[in-house]
């Protein structure tokens, strides 16, 4: 066959073929839809019933064409694109010595500078000298990261020096050659300096936040009620928050422990108070001391897991935060297909959650909500997928493992799991000045933050997608560092698609059925538009 009745023909093949992988398909169990295979014999016995139509005219002969001209035709041609290629990759090589950029194409774009990196660059007044001691074998390790921070800020001045040769350097900048080993950055601001080993942006970041904040903010970890360890036994364990404690001291803020019941009240430089997971009730003193805290202008920041032994809940709905007596639960969007470890991708436009862009994983975390009666100004910064909902049967969840969504008790998703603002608190007002004195400095308004989980900052979850900006951000913004908050360094790890049971369907349905389909159509129409081509 020639002319459309080969393209026919050859459709036909392709169509009644598919139909038949598709009742093989269908037999061996692979779910397949029967309008499908219906659609594709009817369709390929059209295309052939077509081809066998149109054969039956008389076959024109083939027109014959001339080797040579042929050869000549498609070898110009072939002489001519190679010309033109060779010129663009000659103009691509001189366009590129002249003019830089960069393209990151990693999910969670490791190969550049995070936020809070090029925050701060951007914000440098002075130059930031470094110098990279490492030998010329090793200098390109040092060199793909320190090219970053030189494309972002012309303010970053890198001198590569061979420890070897060069030993004046080291001499005059006072560097422990033992500590060099495999190579070490010294970061010089002004007239502070100090040294980064083994060096990458989280350290090198750091170092330079170290040497540019002059204030240094104390954040106080208040223990007693079984809270999260931040040092001594459990402090780095997996469920410890060693790490956490670790991040705040990366952003130059001083962390220290507080024992309520000891001091009877919060201390007078806590710029910070951090109640992490606590499982057992305050004493009534303990109670008075945040309440005071706050009054005073204090910034509070809670988390309460779900079904916790804690009576902080109660102080939390003077505030205007009520707990849930309840568990989030996502079928769809779970971690690892666990229903009880929610991601969080619904971010309210808060100064906390503003950067955020990603999502945030909260193993077994319950649900908060907000009052106003009061006069709080709360905002619902972080809430869950809505295909979630906070299961409020937990006799039958925890003892038979059993959860079903009842709208009529449950609370369907999105849910709201963490919120910021100013609580319910009345400050007291500041005393009259007098006669001829100046007017005396405004309160500080009280922050709270609040989380219906603790196990997002945990040491074992804390650099799991973004929660280590989410925690970090928000004492940020308690403390009023709101310059500060930003997405920090990303790690590299292995992506994670969550698809439903329908979209599932869909990406199976194109991958075995329709693609290869239509790239074999696709394929006989190259075929048949080449064999009708001039010359053929």
């Amino acid at each position: 066959m020639r002319g459309w009745a080969a393209l026919y023909g050859a459709l036909g093949a392709v169509f009644l073929v598919f139909g038949l992988l598709s009742v093989l398909l269908l037999i061996a169990g692979a779910p397949t839809e029967l309008g499908w295979i219906g659609a594709n014999f009817v369709i390929g016995l059209v295309l052939l019933g077509g081809a066998v139509f149109t054969s039956l005219d008389t076959l024109s002969e083939r027109l014959r064409s001339g080797e040579s001209r042929r050869i000549g035709k498609y070898g110009s041609s072939a002489m001519a694109q190679t010309v033109i290629l060779v010129a663009i990759v000659f103009a691509i090589g001189f366009l590129a010595t002249r003019y830089h950029k960069r393209w990151d194409v990693s999910e969670s774009k490791v190969h550049s500078l995070s936020d809070q990196t090029k925050k701060l660059l951007g914000s440098m007044q002075q130059d930031i000298d470094v110098t990279a001691f490492y030998s010329k074998v090793d200098q390109a390790r040092a060199r793909e990261l320190l090219d970053r921070y030189q494309y972002v800020s012309d303010k970053v001045k890198v001198e590569y020096a061979d420890p070897n040769s060069r030993p004046d350097l080291v001499e005059r900048f006072h560097v422990d050659p033992e500590k060099i080993g495999e190579g070490m950055l010294f970061v010089k601001i002004g007239d502070e300096s100090t040294s980064v080993e083994q060096p990458d942006e989280e350290k090198l970041t750091n170092a330079i936040v170290k040497l540019t904040k002059r204030e240094h903010k104390t954040v106080y970890f208040v223990t007693g009620h079984n809270e999260r360890a931040v040092e001594g036994k459990g402090a780095e364990g997996k469920e410890g928050f060693q790490r956490a404690a670790e991040a705040l001291r990366n952003e130059n803020y001083n962390v220290q422990t507080l024992v309520l019941g000891a001091k009877g009240e919060v201390p007078s430089d806590a710029d910070v108070v951090i109640i992490a997971g606590p499982t057992r009730p305050l004493l009534p003193e303990e109670h008075a001391a945040l309440q005071h805290y706050l009054e005073r202008g204090g910034a509070l920041f809670a988390m309460v897991d779900p079904r916790a032994q804690t009576d902080l809940g109660t102080d939390l709905q003077h505030w205007g935060v009520t707990l849930g007596d309840d568990v989030i639960v996502d079928r769809v969007q779970g971690m690892f297909g666990q229903a009880m470890t929610p991601l969080a991708g619904v971010y309210a436009p808060h100064p906390i959650t503003q950067d955020m862009r990603e999502v945030t994983i909260f193993p077994t975390t319950r649900s908060l909500s907000v009052s106003k009666d009061r006069g709080a100004q709360l905002t619902e910064i972080v809430k869950t997928g809505e295909n979630s909902w906070a299961e409020r049967d937990l006799d039958q969840l925890y003892n038979k493992g059993i959860a079903e969504l009842d709208e009529k008790v449950d609370l369907k998703g999105p849910v709201t799991i963490a919120v910021a603002g100013k609580p319910a608190v009345q400050t007291p007002a500041p005393p009259p000045p007098a006669e001829g004195q100046a007017a005396p400095p405004k309160p500080k308004e009280p922050r709270i933050v609040v989380f219906g989980d603790s196990d997002f900052a945990t040491n074992q979850l804390l650099d799991a997608y973004r929660n280590k900006d989410l925690f970090v951000n928000s004492v940020n913004w308690l403390l009023g560092d709101v310059e500060a908050i930003s997405i920090r360094p990303a790690k590299s790890r292995a992506s994670r698609l969550s698809l439903s049971e329908e979209q599932f369907t869909q990406v199976r349905s194109l991958s075995l059925f329709v693609l290869p389909e239509l790239i074999a159509v696709l394929g006989v129409w190259a075929w048949w538009t080449r064999r009708r081509a001039p010359g053929r």
